[in-house]
């Protein structure tokens, strides 16, 4: 029986064009791959520098085989090209590559060893237009060119994608050569049914065709995540994520933590088949889910966290130059931090020069010797330690808020998932891959788990973060600083207690340049000027920003002046000042010994070389504030100041120093015998009278006052307890 065309089995396509209609598309085509020719070859700057083609044979001689070029040069020399460009990248960007083959043949003939092809020829785009937020891309840009920012948080390994595909039917063994497969994350749907007609032979099966990978044209390509910059992201929404796809020599330029501006067409690609198991799903085979296909990436050098949408004009550059000129530029810039925070100087002047930060180096040897200034706040609830932070989040150029309680170890450096899609594993960074270059604020420290804090010994003494998971051995970079706010572990400073209040192991504390005891102090005068503030702040909270107070700085200004210095200045210690800072940490040293010699008790924070090289960092941020090229003696003494009133207070903070009217060692001396006197003579659970108590240590010439002060501290610390009856009862735990 013979079979026609109507038979199910056959299948029969045309082209259902004119061969006019052809030859009027090829004529176009040739029209516009002869206009991107002549733009690489004739496109010329002011000083006859021809800059494309210079590029493209340097490039090619070197076996980079790429071009990169900007949209504006092909907008000067062809408006009409580069609109087709921006709206039909996909249609005229293999024109321009197959140009800039052409060219390549041209301008590197004779080539060695009697080479006869040509390498294919990539073109990257760049723009200085303004980029688009992710959140912003709709529907009617797809299938255009389009410029995103945002932050790596992912990347895949590198794999291989066919461009040519050779296939070969199982039956009839014949074989189909050069099928072209679309860039991009679309794959290519096999031919159901084999075409061949052999005399005698039986009709192919369904399904027949079979790929040969070795007769297959491939390219590298690499899967990214990008995500929004945090302070782009509104409040209380969740930030959005593009999926990138890069191929070629867009492969292995980023890592995650990396700031980008990328460059690229807004594609799409189907969400998956729909299941046997829910006929429903039949219903969404029209959404496909949107990627982006990468064409240029920019990326952001060393996280100065100037941002190509905010740069800085001429007139502002000049305006912070004279702000550096000012001689109280450091007194400015410490009423600026969190001005309606009331007090707490020397805390505000410490955050300064950990939003400047000192100079990172590279010594000869490949090793680095971090920049960035740690700060730890350490004392009692509602000091206004999170309301820092929060400010220091808002005003810092680059800048992650997290809390202790909600972060564990991975969600803090970095984690290993695996990608649903392809089940290998993938890294994802974490909040201090994501501040590279910039602050990372931990509130409620102390509650972290030990396990978690340690995970960040490495990230803040050496930035980086180095990872050995599911067969990933990779480092990441997080040059940031950490800012960390924690309460004592009494959850209020505890004066009697000194070096327990802190619950910290000295590995972590020794990473902190700066740690401040915060402490809530009873005291009239200061009561009252404090509660007047707050009414102040709460009675004028809807004052508009331009009724700054005198000397102060906006946050715009202050966020903008921080960039600035950041990313103009890297001061160094003058000799004077160095010799200076010399000296004075040998003498550090010493009366940290006698301490520990004369109270027979470790200091809590150990004065060691990270101590000394915090003193320099801080040194280098205050001339870093001043624009100055060398920190003079001045700022070593300011530094030391701080550090003395800080860290070194912070380290000397003895067992029961403090306690009024005893100040003397001998006093301190004495304390601690009755102390132990009276743990040692009372059994847990016996009832002693305070009276009898006293008698018998005043027979054994001790001062009743001295005893009296002891019981209490013991009574305050929850070590005795007391009942009022005719007298004082006094239980021993």
């Amino acid at each position: 029986m013979a079979t026609g065309f109507d038979d199910p089995g056959v299948f029969f396509s045309d082209n259902f064009g004119s061969e006019d209609q052809n030859n009027e598309d090829q004529i176009n085509k040739q029209q516009v791959k002869k206009r991107f020719r002549d733009f690489i070859r004739q496109f010329h700057e002011g000083n006859f520098s021809y800059r494309y083609r210079d590029q493209l044979k340097r490039h090619y001689n070197l076996g980079q085989y790429y071009l990169e070029v900007d949209i504006e040069d092909v907008a000067s020399f062809d408006e009409t090209q580069a609109e087709n460009l921006q709206k039909s990248p996909t249609e005229y960007l293999p024109l321009f590559e197959d140009a800039a083959k052409e060219v390549a043949d041209e301008i590197t003939r004779p080539r060695p060893d009697g080479e006869e092809d040509v390498e294919d020829v990539q073109v990257m785009l760049t723009s200085k237009a303004n980029p688009c937020s992710i959140r912003d891309l709709k529907s009617n840009q797809m299938a255009r060119l389009v410029k995103i920012p945002g932050i790596v948080i992912a990347a895949s390994s590198v794999r291989a994608k066919a461009t040519k595909l050779t296939i070969q039917c199982r039956s009839c063994r014949n074989v189909i050569n050069n099928i072209a497969v679309k860039p991009g994350l679309e794959g290519y749907a096999l031919p159901r049914k084999c075409n061949t007609d052999q005399a005698g032979a039986p009709k192919c099966p369904v399904d027949p065709f079979f790929i040969m990978p070795d007769k297959c044209t491939c390219v590298d390509f690499q899967v990214l995540k990008l995500q929004e910059s945090p302070e782009s992201v509104p409040n209380g929404e969740m930030p959005r994520h593009m999926q990138l796809y890069c191929d070629r020599y867009l492969c292995d330029k980023v890592v995650p933590g990396n700031r980008v501006t990328v460059m690229g067409i807004f594609s799409i690609k189907k969400s998956g088949m729909p299941s046997k198991k829910n006929s429903r799903d039949k219903v969404n085979v029209g959404i496909r889910v949107p990627y982006f296909r990468v064409l240029g990436i920019q990326v952001e050098t060393e996280g100065t966290g100037r941002s190509a949408e905010n740069p800085i004009r001429p007139e502002e550059e000049e305006e912070f130059h004279n702000l550096a000129n000012n001689p109280n530029v450091y007194e400015i810039i410490a009423k600026s931090i969190a001005p309606s925070i009331y007090g707490s100087l020397d805390i505000k002047k410490a955050i300064g020069c950990l939003l400047f930060g000192g100079s990172r180096k590279r010594l000869p040897d490949g090793l680095t010797r971090r920049g960035d200034v740690n700060l730890l706040m350490l004392g009692d609830p509602g000091t206004a330690k999170s309301q820092l932070l929060k400010f220091v989040e808002r005003c810092a150029p680059i800048a992650v808020y997290t809390s202790g309680k909600g972060s564990s170890a991975a969600g803090l450096t970095a984690s290993v998932t695996r990608d649903p899609a392809t089940r290998n594993f993938v890294m994802e960074g974490g909040a201090m891959v994501l501040a590279d270059g910039g602050v990372v604020c931990i509130d409620e420290f102390d509650k972290m788990r030990e396990d978690d804090r340690v995970a960040i010994h490495e990230a803040m003494e050496q930035q980086t973060i180095s990872i050995a998971k599911a067969g990933i051995t990779t480092t990441l970079n997080s040059r940031c600083s950490v800012l960390a706010a924690a309460n004592s572990v009494f959850g209020r400073w505890d004066e009697t207690k000194g070096d327990e209040n802190i619950d910290f192991m000295p590995t972590i504390l020794s990473r902190f340049d700066m740690i401040f005891i915060v402490k809530d102090e009873h005291e009239e005068a200061k009561d009252m000027r404090m509660a007047k503030h707050v009414m102040n702040v709460h009675l004028n909270a809807l004052q508009t920003t331009e009724e700054q107070r005198e000397g102060e700085l906006d946050l715009t200004t202050l966020k903008k002046y921080i960039a600035f210095c950041r990313s103009k200045c890297g001061p160094r210690l003058s000799p004077e000042a160095a010799e200076k800072l010399k000296n004075r940490y040998v003498l550090m040293r010493n009366s940290a010994g006698e301490y520990e010699r004369e109270t027979g008790k470790k200091v809590t924070i150990p004065i060691t070389v990270r101590q000394l090289e915090a003193i320099v960092r801080m040194s280098e941020s205050l001339a870093k504030m001043k624009l100055k090229p060398f920190a003079t003696e001045a700022d070593v003494d300011e530094a030391l100041r701080l550090f003395q009133v800080s860290t070194l207070d912070a380290a000397m903070s003895g067992n029961l120093s403090g306690v009024e009217g005893f100040t003397t060692e001998e006093d301190q001396e004495m304390l601690s015998r009755i102390e132990k006197q009276l743990k040692r003579r009372f059994v847990i659970g016996s009832q002693v009278s305070e009276h009898a108590i006293i008698q018998d240590f005043t027979r054994q010439k001790y001062p009743e006052r001295a005893v009296q002060k002891v019981l209490q501290f013991m009574l305050r610390r929850g070590e005795m307890q007391h009942r009022m009856q005719r007298k004082m009862l006094y239980r021993m735990k």
